[in-house]
């Protein structure tokens, strides 16, 4: 939570942020290797080792060009690095021991750096800038406020913020002057829109009506007149998003789909409306931006699960060349002022996120950074390889496997079914240090896009809505038919695990699907969707209705969100489970992992739960990462790889069970649904 159809409430690291009426056949996967042909035997890592590799994000030029600020948890939490772009090792420009400092930018003419942070995981972070001299300030004081960096202004005399400290749940658009901070009120947020990017000349704001996650208009505010006009009225779901305006501000550019089941990059000319497709190719393309005197076009197409980069020269839309990386992809693009060099990430399933630069005009780039702990050899890590099965209803669902090295058909090996995630979120073909961890000690790992996913179409996408633990949870369920017929996984030793969203389908499954999964590992889930909906953050305010509309609404739906959350329906709980949970987490309150562990302890279920007393919704400290992800690698060995589970006598089908055993809450369950 929240789903990533939805604007991110932050950053959450998580370095740390997942079923066919007949038996899926080798046939009906694909890229799934022979079994037995690969098996090799590798060192095995410790959770030492793996956490010994470095998380870089986020990247700004520093004004003379010669430096790149970071964010990186070398320190053992997030802090402010700088990295030179001639070579050589990055140096700490903060030296926090508790919160993450997030880089938003460096300024254009100066050393001063913003970046933001928040207190324990709240996610109400502030907006600070770190001035010359080194001392800090907070540009956005005051208690129970969220602020966020959005972009500098063209002529660079000053830049734009959000802060809901007017109203908690509406965002208002200020300027603040690069000299002295000077704060300007842009755009007072009465309707509850979100807010898009400003024109070169401050004339224009663009902002998101969003009444569910693929029914969006852009609104047009001149700030001149004070009009507010609709861009794109429309009928039926369409998706709108704005991206940028051009450099001259003669044209918005954005995201939609209007007659097509992928979303495609369109510009509009602000005076006249006329409209012109950019790229619209076969995936969707999930966010697109111009270098700072817009010589350049950059998009970021979702290909399969992989982040595929394109660059062009904006005028006349040729290619740029970008360095040829197999298995691993290029992401988070940054171009210098003077639009001679980029930086970029490259990532890939063996790959964590390393900065490189490139020189534009020759096309060569460099790496700046080495994140992999030297000591782990990346051919022992696991490549993850697009997969697709049939699941019980004929749908093609599509998910990412990572074969455990050592896995082989005369030795199965335990396996993981892992959730994303979401609602609406996706598994993708990069670094996951938890993943491998786990795929470095014998099992083998299944990042599940269950039907709902983002990325693979809006009518893919929109499949899940108002079947939560239901039609998704089937697809996860039936994947296990296909991990059995790889021949090199165990069909007696499958658990599941999910974080957020993927939480909540691991506690569904123990719930309403209890002899499917051996184990379930349980991340930040949600259990009782009827408090969650009810205590969202009030900054969620302009995606609330769209949330509702996907999940239900707590003042309405109560029958049916009871029918969907695992809590209710605890009693069912029978097999192992762990629970982490952060004691911060304003998205998943505490609560519900209290609650669900009580409950499921109750009926006699084994229950681990680890609470983090400084953490909010996911894990941003080493140390935190280390005592969860070494605790959740025992119990998994205890509980699933030492000797399995036993078989169990089978429990009785869950009240609204579908044919071929799909557990089905709903709301005409009724009081017997609620009442356990």
């Amino acid at each position: 939570m929240p789903s990533s159809r939805f604007p991110s409430a932050a950053a959450t690291t998580a370095a740390v942020t997942a079923a066919a009426l007949t038996l899926v056949t080798m046939a009906a996967c694909t890229a799934v290797r022979e079994p037995a042909l690969e098996s090799r035997a590798v060192p095995e890592y410790s959770i030492e080792d793996f956490l010994a590799t470095t998380v870089y994000t986020g990247a700004s030029f520093t004004a003379d060009g010669k430096s790149l600020v970071v964010s990186s948890d070398r320190s053992g939490v997030f802090n402010a690095w700088v990295v030179p772009t001639e070579g050589g090792e990055p140096t700490p420009l903060t030296q926090s021991t508790t919160e993450s400092v997030l880089v938003q930018s460096c300024f254009p003419a100066d050393d001063r750096v913003l970046y933001e942070s928040d207190q324990g995981g709240n996610e109400l972070g502030h907006l600070y800038v770190r001035e010359r001299d080194g001392s800090v300030r907070d540009l956005t004081p005051g208690e129970n406020l969220k602020a966020d960096f959005l972009d500098w202004a063209q002529d660079d005399r000053a830049f734009f913020a959000s802060t809901n400290e007017r109203d908690a749940r509406h965002f208002d658009l200020y300027e603040f002057a690069t000299d002295g901070y000077e704060r300007t009120l842009l755009y007072r947020n009465e309707s509850g829109f979100a807010l898009g990017p400003v024109s070169p000349d401050r004339r224009f704001v663009a902002l998101v009506e969003t009444r569910t996650d693929t029914d969006t208009d852009i609104h047009l505010l001149d700030r001149e007149s004070g009009a507010l006009r609709n861009l794109t009225a429309h009928k039926g779901q369409v998706f709108n998003d704005p991206q940028f305006f051009s450099a001259d501000g003669r044209w918005l550019y954005y995201l939609g789909d209007e007659a097509a089941e992928f979303r495609y990059l369109v510009r509009m000319e602000i005076e006249s409306g006329h409209r012109e497709v950019i790229e619209k190719p076969d995936w969707d393309i999930e966010a697109a931006g111009l270098s700072k005197q817009g010589r350049y076009l950059w998009i970021a197409i979702n290909a399969d699960a992989r982040t595929e980069l394109r660059v062009y020269e904006a005028a006349t839309m040729k290619p740029v060349r970008l360095p040829a990386l197999p298995d691993a992809a290029i992401t988070s693009v940054r171009f210098s002022r003077d639009e001679t060099r980029a930086a970029f990430y490259v990532n890939g399933s063996r790959q964590p996120n390393d900065l490189y630069l490139l020189d534009i005009a020759s096309g060569k780039a460099r790496a700046l950074t080495r994140s992999l702990n030297p000591r782990i050899d990346p051919d022992n890590l696991v490549e993850g390889e697009p997969v697709r099965f049939r699941s019980f209803d004929n749908v093609e669902v599509p998910g990412i496997l990572y074969k455990a090295h050592r896995a082989m058909a005369g030795a199965p090996a335990p396996a993981l079914v892992w959730v994303h995630g979401g609602p609406g979120g996706q598994s993708r073909r990069t670094y996951s240090g938890l993943i491998q961890y786990l795929a470095n000690h014998g099992y083998v790992v299944f990042a599940i896009n269950n039907r709902g996913s983002s990325g693979y179409g809006k009518t893919f996408y929109t499949m899940d809505d108002r079947k939560h633990g239901d039609t998704d949870l089937g697809d996860c369920v039936h994947s296990k038919k296909m991990l059995a017929a790889t021949g090199y996984v165990d069909a007696n030793r499958i658990g599941i695990i999910g974080g957020s969203y993927g939480g909540y389908m691991v506690l569904a499954a123990m719930a309403f699907r209890p002899d499917e999964f051996a184990v379930g590992v349980d991340i930040f889930g949600v259990s009782n969707w009827v408090r969650t909906l009810q205590s969202i953050p009030p900054y969620w305010e302009s995606f609330r209705k769209a949330l509702y509309q996907e999940l239900g609404d707590p003042a309405t739906d109560e029958a049916y969100l009871r029918g969907i959350s695992p809590l209710f329906h605890a009693g069912r709980i029978r097999k192992p489970l762990m629970v982490l949970q952060g004691a911060n987490d304003p998205r998943v309150l505490k609560v519900e992992s209290d609650e669900i562990v009580e409950a499921a302890r109750a009926n006699g279920a084994p229950v681990e739960y680890l609470v983090f007393d400084d953490e909010g919704h996911g894990f941003r400290k080493k140390e935190n990462q280390q005592r969860g992800y070494s605790a959740v690698l025992t119990f998994l060995d205890q509980r699933l790889k030492a000797t399995g589970v036993p078989p169990e006598p089978p429990v009785a089908a869950a009240p609204g069970a579908a044919p071929g055993g799909q557990a089905t809450p709903a709301a005409e369950a009724g009081p017997a649904a609620s009442g356990r």
